[in-house]
């Protein structure tokens, strides 16, 4: 199939390989502009962009794709399908079905549940035993559109959001392969979200990352310091310090961890990052701190 594929976070990568892999057309590869990052605030090509540089396919980056401009250089490409993986921009509801087969969107969640840019981190912080990946038709809503597979993924207890993801994309890139070799030799049908169940996913602020110990439990700590693992970040007020923490566990021994009273059962801090220091064992800080 001719494919207009886009994609920005690093999440896409496993998609965009696996069409290359399945002997599908990558026609044009769709990404954010550059931004300004990193030290020295140098401009950043994203993920994406470089991978698809390193394959020798054409990028288009446009500011914003809802310009008569960008959707005409997309319409040019007459494509069978478009693939959105990761984008980081609403399509206008005018592009969505310009491609025979429409545009399919791999979302990591089971929708209808955890809608929105963030479903890893709230799958989480939900308390999830399982997730997956949809591979979803687009329409003028936020991930509300048809349901074309779905493939369903576990969620460890110790799971962290980054190591989920990466199993999310490259089931996402396998499912999504399938699903096209469905609809061109017209297995696949797509079937309406359910009412029920429907959740939102939220972006996660650094806010979000405040550990409250007088308010919250031990395992509403423990999610949240392996939802946000990677991404926002977690912190804590500790001997009356803001300390990053960047791992624990709220069972079994104590061990070398500092302990941490909740309103329901004991969190107990094995990595902390102290305001300008280096990462180190929260027991090492803490004896520092005396």
């Amino acid at each position: 199939m001719r494919i207009v594929f886009a994609g920005t976070a690093i999440f896409a990568g496993p998609t965009l390989n696996q069409l290359r892999e399945a002997g599908h057309e990558v026609a044009l590869v769709v990404t954010q502009p550059d931004r300004l990052g990193g030290r020295g605030m140098r401009t950043l090509p994203s993920a994406i962009k470089l991978q698809a540089t390193e394959m020798h396919l054409p990028v288009f980056q446009p500011q914003r794709i809802r310009t008569e401009e960008a959707q005409a250089r997309i319409r040019e490409v007459a494509a069978d399908v478009m693939v959105v993986v990761a984008y980081g921009q609403i399509l206008p509801a005018s592009l969505l079905n310009v491609p025979r087969f429409g545009t399919l969107n791999v979302h990591a969640s089971l929708l209808p549940r955890h809608r929105g840019p963030a479903p890893v981190e709230w799958s989480i912080l939900s308390g999830d035993t399982e997730t997956g990946v949809t591979i979803m038709q687009m329409d003028a809503g936020v991930d509300t559109g048809p349901i074309l597979a779905q493939e369903r993924v576990p969620i460890a207890a110790d799971e962290i959001a980054p190591r989920l993801e990466d199993r999310l994309a490259t089931v996402g890139g396998r499912l999504l392969v399938r699903t096209l070799d469905g609809l061109v030799e017209g297995r696949v049908q797509p079937l309406p979200q359910p009412a029920a169940g429907a959740t939102h996913a939220p972006r996660l602020r650094s806010e979000d990352g405040k550990l409250d110990p007088a308010n919250m439990s031990a395992a509403e700590i423990d999610r949240r310091v392996r939802a946000l693992a990677g991404r926002v970040g977690t912190w804590m007020t500790l001997k009356g310090v803001d300390v990053k923490v960047l791992g624990g566990h709220r069972d079994g021994a104590v061990d070398e961890g500092l302990p941490v009273k909740t309103v329901s059962g004991v969190y107990v801090v094995d990595k902390v990052q102290p305001p300008g220091g280096r990462v180190m064992s929260a027991a090492a800080w803490a004896r520092g701190r005396r």
